[in-house]
């Protein structure tokens, strides 16, 4: 745009123009305008500019500090007009805090002329050089006049943008004087001053153009000082790289690399963007960062801050917000401390920086990338990364568990609720504090993917986030946000305390203008004060009345009444419900939002001393852990310390000496038993660990489902890298069966994954030759070094059969054999009158010091319990365990009966969001609950609700479910683990230490044989004189363990592949088909498994050897994949190559199948494998017995839909052949359908694999022919299909539920109209957890699927069913 003077009517106005205009051609078009008289040609010529947006507001300090927030969203300075006088002083906050922290700033300052100086003028100071050394550029023009070349303007914009925007960048100050008339009135200018200004009036172009020529000779500088900081990095033994603020995505990118690339432990702060990072699909790819979020809490354990001593530590970016970290990095001195950062400035306030970096964080880490291959130390990196796990576990723990809305739970709220799309700003003091010490990074699955990402690309996303870090004052953050929110066009979520918001209310007017940005969300945390002083020493050493005045600032201004009276939207909310349905409402509408939390100074600094000794118990108790690992393990990048070789599972039935206490049990049988099998876990170097897997009526398991896992495991075990986590119990074996097995943890059937558990444990503990106790709890072994005792009080079981004085009787015998501890089963007499006349019996015969349970197992109505509370009121039971029948009324009884109550059958119905369900039962007349390791899925989740009960100041009663004496062993050692963790606890919340619990284990005593030739063995304690399990005993009897093969049945074995070659001659050619086979040849339940295109045989071998007890299983690499070859008869022409349509595939099949069983075969097809399996099903009934259906189509029915289709998968075969399979497979895995596998953590083992095709023009090939859109729909045939189907999908495949709905449909329809064929079976399975790929994504509930599919096939009559 050229520029024009003849629109100026007096010199005021042509100067005021020129400064806007070069402000405009220099890429400076946000302005901030404070109103004023001397200013007006200044705000006249930029609010008149056509490229240039203006904002006003009347309070200058205000304005500055929005100022200072665009530059940060923007990297580019904002421009600040003001009037003379203190208009300008008003500035000086926002200059001082941009001067310290490098935000560029132009601030054009009215002022009086010469001649009114010094002179009384109204409105007049000294502006002369009025922010002193807090600018990096100040100019004082001359008033306006045509005697002074225009130029002059000009080149002193120029010359300070310049310097506002190099390094180190900052605050400008530019005064310029103006005589009157201000207005523009007409007043005549020679335009001689223009002289010189031809080439610019006649350009879009600025004045001077600064041009920066970087040499950097930091690569090739081998003899000079870069090449000193490479060596020092490359001989780094204990590595610690922190990344301070970053300002632009290329920094937070190169950061990113820097952490990859040096694999050592890495600190992100708050500001970095990456402390709130967004976890992408690649799990594996993760693994190679190692984010310690949490090292703060860490350090508040004394064995951890002793510990941690880095060698070598690299800052890129600004300050950390983190006092504890800073003061462990100036602990860690004398070492290497290299700080980059791009601006000259001195920023070691601890003075020990031993190598100052001028350079941005591309360049560091590129010359990094090019020249170093540093060390890698997995035991410094395992250390610090497992403390972050135990500590974040903690945390998260315990901001979830306080159920009423606290200010690290608002931090946590709203980490959780931003989006990629959105931008954070904090404000001062608490705020930027509890956000950096307790938000959440959070994960999500991208959508989209390129194979090349496997190898360049990094698994995060990261969050723009920014604050006043520089002076960090609590001044004008409202008014920054806003101007965040303008310069970087985002959707801006901002955290401020109370007072800082106080501090700048004028910032709502400038909120209220809503010019040129996305609505905003504003959290304040409201206490009432400032809450930062009761955490700090002084709180300890003051009286109240003077924090309270003098300190907190305590107020009752309503910030509701604010709000309104700007016009500004207003949400207060007082819980955590409330807090997540602002935020969520606040990201979808239009609108800016001030949601106010409410708080209290008190509950606040009470819960943040809570958060910090858990944290440090939590440190010290993984400390302990590692402490012991490190003398003997080596452990690898990933905190691996050895792998598993085999598993073997015997499968056992041992004989009871009494039936067990359960509703339904046969009493006229004479003899009973207990099944289950025995795990042994061998580790590499010939370590054992045995675990037991023994369902039970409560289970809900069969045997034969509990067969199945195994095999399974058996498969996939075998390799298996054990963590040095999994002791850590807090989410680690979840964490690892997802990441190592490649399966949903909640897949695994409860008492297996509780075997499971138990096997690994004990095999660890045998690897450092201790006790499952002293692998859980280190720092206490069974040599009892802490003072307390190693012995678990027992609680017996009493089955309330007989007379109340025969059941009196037999409960004074336990007493007399020494137990103190008594539960009595009720709720199985003619009425709650007759169970009550037991209880009231016994108590009176055993006393009261004997603890009397009862347990109903949900047998009562409300009414019933009630009752039955009535008349027991005065028997001082210790608790009634599950009284009713709706678990709904549970609180209701509490409430009504003041009695106290149990959970057990509640605690282990729940297998998913186990915190969120037990929030519910917080209620203090719940007093304990019993946990069964073997129905709530092992010891991580049994210890996580008896974390729970123990902080809710609940019991947590481990019981036993008629396990073998194995079972038992551990449970003594765990019991003792869980009563150690409450005295840990109770330490914390100065709570009195509740009295040893009785564990209910006295199932014991049912045992009439065990699975061991040498019983474990529970017996009176010679100094206590009660009933007590020790855990030395509980250790020596694994420890000595010797098989009772009189009680072993059979032993599961996983069976091998046999691979071989199939010919099958069709017309024109022959097809060489690669099978794999599982299983028995004699078996006549036969399995034909088909694979996805893309796919191969071996995608089925775990599902295979799954069933293989049930099933001989066959799957083959259809023809065009994998091993599979086509062979043409006589010359090949190409003319005459055959298609292989889906019915010539069938016609091979179908003919190899003749060759390999003359009986009907059940075919299993996964997508193009199960549109085939569905054409068999449909055309060949003489050889399909039933087919499954695997997010499988019939077809498309539309004909329009079939073309466009089959041009599309013609076009990809040709790019399939001209591009090769790895450009191809890019493409192909970037679809929607493949999103949820994407996520899956062997998704790159996955894709991998698929690359093994060696015959690009045959896979093409077929593509192309196989196309749906060549196939001939088959929705009519499935009227008349009499074939049973099994139509399985993914509860995340859309797409494909539909299509099997609308199968269901079509079938169930045929079968009512046509011949009432009630002798077949059709059904719908929806897969949880996973999208299209569910037999890689999901594999268990995929191969119980088939399992219970093949088992109704083998019945004579059928059902149809539709199960979800």
């Amino acid at each position: 745009m050229c520029y024009s003077a003849q629109d100026c009517a007096n010199i005021n106005t042509f100067w005021a123009s020129l400064i806007i205009e070069e402000c405009s051609r220099l890429g400076l078009t946000y302005f901030c305008v404070a109103p004023g008289s001397r200013s007006s040609p200044l705000a006249v010529a930029a609010s008149t500019h056509p490229l240039i947006t203006c904002i006003a507001c009347f309070d200058e300090r205000s304005l500055a500090f929005h100022a200072v927030g665009y530059a940060r969203g923007s990297h580019i300075p904002a421009v600040v007009i003001t009037s003379s006088g203190t208009a300008v002083s008003n500035l000086l906050p926002a200059v001082v805090e941009a001067s310290q922290d490098f935000v560029p700033l132009l601030l054009l300052t009215a002022d009086r002329p010469p001649e009114l100086q010094d002179a009384g003028a109204n409105q007049s100071i000294n502006q002369v050089n009025h922010f002193g050394s807090f600018v990096r550029f100040f100019f004082g023009l001359p008033a306006a006049t045509d005697q002074v070349p225009a130029r002059v303007l000009l080149t002193t914009i120029d010359s300070a943008v310049h310097w506002a925007t190099s390094s180190p960048r900052g605050p400008v100050h530019i005064n310029c004087p103006f005589r009157e008339p201000l207005e523009n009135s007409p007043s005549i200018w020679m335009p001689s001053c223009l002289k010189g200004l031809g080439f610019w009036m006649s350009s879009a172009e600025p004045f001077t153009k600064y041009i920066q020529v970087r040499h950097s000779h930091a690569c090739n500088d081998t003899h000079g000082r870069m090449a000193e900081v490479l060596n020092v990095i490359q001989r780094a033994k204990n590595g610690l790289l922190l990344i301070g603020a970053m300002h632009t995505e290329d920094d937070i990118w190169a950061a990113l690399l820097l952490s990859k690339h040096l694999s050592w432990p890495t600190i992100p702060d708050i500001l970095s963007g990456l402390r709130l990072r967004k976890l992408l699909a690649f799990s594996e790819l993760e693994q190679e960062f190692i984010f310690v979020d949490h090292l703060d809490h860490a350090l508040l354990s004394d064995s951890v801050r002793d510990w941690l001593q880095a060698d070598v530590i690299i800052q890129v970016g600004s300050r950390i917000t983190s006092k504890r970290i800073s003061q462990m990095l100036e602990k860690c001195s004398p070492c290497s401390y290299i700080m980059v950062d791009s601006h000259p400035c001195r920023h070691d306030a601890s003075h020990i920086v031993t190598h100052r970096i001028e350079s941005t964080v591309v360049e560091f880490a590129s010359c990094l990338l090019k020249a170093t291959s540093p060390n890698k130390n997995s035991k410094w990196s395992s250390f610090l990364q497992i403390l972050n796990m135990m500590v974040a576990w903690e945390i998260s723990f315990q901001i979830s568990t306080h159920y009423s809305l606290t200010e690290p739970q608002a931090a946590r709220t709203i980490s959780e609720i931003l989006s990629s799309k959105s931008a954070l700003f904090v404000g001062n003091s608490m705020a930027i504090r509890d956000v950096d010490m307790y938000g959440h990074d959070w994960s999500e699955c991208i959508h989209s993917f390129s194979a090349s990402m496997l190898d360049s690309e990094l698994p995060f996303h990261w969050l723009r986030v920014a604050g006043n870090r520089g002076a960090s004052g609590i001044d004008g953050l409202l008014s920054t946000a806003v101007g965040f929110a303008v310069g970087c066009n985002k959707q801006v979520l901002c955290v401020i305390g109370d007072v800082s918001f106080l501090h700048d209310t004028n910032g709502l007017a400038i909120l209220n203008q809503r010019k040129s940005r996305k609505p905003m969300t504003i959290v304040v945390i409201n206490n009432q004060g400032g809450a930062i002083f009761s955490l700090l020493p002084i709180a300890e050493r003051t009286d109240p009345s003077i924090l309270k005045q003098y300190f907190y600032t305590s107020h009752n201004v309503s910030i509701c009444g604010l709000c309104k009276a700007h016009g500004v939207k207003h949400s207060l909310v007082q819980t955590k419900r409330e807090l997540q349905d602002a935020l969520l409402a606040s990201q979808y509408n239009e609108i800016d939002c001030v949601i106010e939390v409410k708080s209290s100074i008190d509950a606040n600094a009470t819960f943040h001393r809570i958060l910090r000794k858990f944290a440090s118990q939590a440190s010290n108790h993984a400390f302990s852990i590692l402490s012991r690992l490190s003398v003997q393990d080596s452990i690898s990048h990933e905190g691996f310390i050895c792998k598993i070789s085999r598993m073997e599972c015997s499968r056992f039935r041992i004989p009871l000496c009494a039936p067990p206490t359960l509703n339904l049990v046969d009493h006229e049988c004479t003899k009973f038993y207990r099944e289950g099998y025995i795990l042994s876990i061998y580790l590499e170097d010939g370590s054992v660990g045995l675990g037991e897997v023994a369902p039970f009526e409560i289970h809900r398991e069969s045997l034969l489902e509990i067969e199945q896992q195994l095999i399974f495991l058996l498969h996939v075990l075998k390799g298996a890298k054990i963590s040095c986590f999994l002791p850590l119990l807090k989410g680690s074996f979840s964490s690892w069966i997802w990441n190592n097995l490649g399966v949903p943890p909640c897949s695994i059937l409860p008492s297996v994954r509780c075997g499971l558990e138990m096997g690994i444990l004990n095999a660890i503990a045998a690897r450092q030759g201790s006790s499952l106790l002293n692998t859980l709890q280190p720092q206490i072994d069974e040599g009892d070094k802490s003072g307390r005792s190693s012995k678990v009080k027992i609680c017996a079981l009493l089955d309330s059969n007989g007379t109340p004085l025969e059941v009196a009787c037999a409960a004074t015998g336990l007493v007399e054999e020494g137990f103190t501890a008594i539960k009595l089963k009720v709720a199985r007499r003619g009425g709650p009158i007759h169970d009550a006349a037991v209880i009231q019996e016994v108590r009176k015969m055993v006393g009261c010091q004997i603890e009397l349970r009862v347990d109903a197992n949900r047998n009562w109505t409300f009414e019933e319990a009630i009752e039955f509370g009535s008349f027991v009121k005065d028997c001082n039971l210790q608790y009634i365990e599950e009284p009713v029948q709706d678990e709904n009324d549970i609180i209701k009884f509490c409430e009504y009966s003041g009695l106290p109550v149990a959970l057990d059958e509640t605690i282990g119905s729940i297998q998913e969001n186990t915190l969120e369900k037990l929030a519910k039962y917080s209620h203090p007349g719940i007093v304990a609950v019993v946990i069964k390791p073997s129905v709530i899925g092992g010891f991580e989740n049994a210890s996580l609700v008896a974390h729970w009960a123990q902080n809710q100041g609940k019991m947590a009663v481990v019981s036993a479910a008629y396990e073998s004496g194995l079972g038992l062993s551990a449970y003594i050692q765990f019991s003792c683990y869980l009563e150690l963790q409450n005295a840990d606890i109770c330490k914390v919340i100065k709570s009195e230490r509740v009295p040893s619990i009785a564990h209910g284990l006295g199932t014991y005593r049912w045992l009439e044989e065990d699975v061991t030739t040498d019983p474990l063995r529970i017996d009176r304690d010679p100094d206590s004189g009660f009933i007590e399990a020790s855990v030395s005993d509980a250790n020596r009897f694994l420890q000595k363990f010797q098989i009772n093969h009189n009680t072993i049945c059979s032993k599961l074995t996983g069976e091998q592949v046999n691979g071989y070659q199939l010919t099958v001659d069709t017309r024109g050619f022959s097809c060489f088909l690669k099978v794999y086979e599982v299983g028995e040849r004699t078996n006549d339940n036969v399995v034909l498994f088909l694979h996805g295109f893309l796919g191969t045989g071996e995608d089925w071998i775990t599902a295979m050897k799954a069933i293989s007890g049930s099933a001989r299983c066959i799957s083959i690499d259809l023809p065009s994949h994998g091993g599979s070859k086509i062979q043409y008869h006589g010359a090949k022409d190409s003319a005459q190559d055959p298609t292989f349509s889906i019915e010539v595939v069938a016609d091979i099949l179908y003919k190899m199948i003749d060759q390999i069983t003359p009986v009907k075969v059940i075919c299993v097809g996964y997508s193009m494998g199960a549109r085939i399996a569905l054409h068999m099903a449909l055309r060949f009934s003489d050889k399909i017995k039933g087919a499954v259906v695997i997010a499988g189509s019939p077809g498309l029915k539309d004909k329009v839909a079939r073309d466009v289709r089959r041009a599309k998968d013609d076009s990809k075969a040709h790019l399939l052949v001209a591009y090769g399979l790895q450009l191809f497979m890019e493409n192909w895995y970037a679809g929607d359908l493949w999103k949820s596998l994407r996520s899956h953590p062997h998704f790159n083992q996955i894709v991998t694999s698929r690359l093994q095709h060696d015959d690009v023009q045959s896979l093409a090939k077929s593509l192309s022919d196989l196309s749906v859109g060549r196939q001939q729909p088959l929705w009519e045939d499935l009227k008349h299909c009499k074939t049973p189907l099994l139509l399985i999908v993914g509860e995340n495949d859309t797409k494909f539920k539909t299509i099997a709905q609308e199968m269901f449909c079509e079938v169930c329809h045929g079968l009512k109209s046509g011949d009432n064929l009630w002798n077949e079976i059709h059904e719908i399975v929806e897969i949880p957890n996973c999208g299209h790929a569910v037999h890689l994504e999901n594999p268990l509930p995929v191969i119980s699927a088939l399992r219970q599919f093949l088992t109704r096939l083998g019945k004579s009559s059928f059902a149809i069913k539709r199960v979800v």
